[in-house]
């Protein structure tokens, strides 16, 4: 596969390192986890991704990119292709909402490949379908304009920290993110189920929900918890 043909990425930390996977959440690209890389690249070789359609990733990446064609494990094929584009057997995962929802289907249906998870705001299954495609028919139909007077209440705890350089930058990748691509990555939200396979995780865990958190409610990480209690 040609380098062209890989999710847009960047490789941070000592080469020798472990490596760990970075996933964003739905709307955001890899510059989410940029506060996080100092502490990170201590221990690891830290690898971040954009979904298709967002930030460097193109959209053309999509098998299926037609209304309700896309599913959560044609983006955990993308991120294979790529930790395999890297020589990487085995891998820490980290991932933000859809992000973590990657690497939970990943744990699942490769459990070789993830040596650890962190589920962050994140969940087993985020809902019912329908406000989904919802979501998906109106970006493709008025791009993703529309969404950004509601994100910043949804996606920051303080409404003052949409104002601030980072608070900008992200709501900049949601104003920029391709709505073919965007709409797909809804699509993949709406069909994800991973609740009757969550035993099959074997990898170690650690599951954070945040009070505060009005698009992946607390009460997700409650329910995921339970699972990876021994862990």
């Amino acid at each position: 596969m040609p380098a062209s043909r890989f999710l847009h990425h960047h490789l941070v930390g000592p080469a020798d390192a472990p490596p760990l996977v970075l996933g964003p959440s739905l709307g955001t690209s890899k510059a989410v986890w940029e506060p996080q890389l100092p502490a990170l690249t201590r221990c690891f070789r830290v690898l971040r991704f954009d979904l298709p359609g967002h930030g460097g990733s193109s959209a053309d990446l999509l098998c299926h990119p037609e209304p309700g064609g896309t599913t959560v494990e044609d983006l955990g094929a993308l991120v294979l292709d790529l930790v395999d584009h890297h020589g990487w057997d085995r891998f820490h995962y980290a991932g933000i909402s859809l992000g973590g929802a990657i690497g939970a289907h990943l744990a699942a249906r490769h459990p070789s490949r993830v040596a650890s998870l962190a589920l962050v705001c994140s969940s087993a299954h985020f809902g019912a379908p329908a406000p989904w495609h919802d979501r998906a028919d109106l970006v493709r139909l008025k791009g993703t304009a529309p969404l950004l007077e509601t994100s910043p209440s949804r996606w920051f705890a303080t409404a003052a920290f949409a104002n601030t350089p980072f608070g900008r930058r992200l709501l900049g990748n949601l104003a920029d993110a391709d709505p073919v691509g965007y709409a797909a990555c809804c699509d993949a939200l709406a069909a994800y189920d991973l609740r009757p396979d969550l035993a099959r995780i074997t990898a170690p865990a650690l599951v954070v929900g945040g009070s505060h958190d009005t698009a992946t409610p607390v009460e997700h990480a409650q329910e995921l918890a339970p699972y990876f209690a021994g862990d």
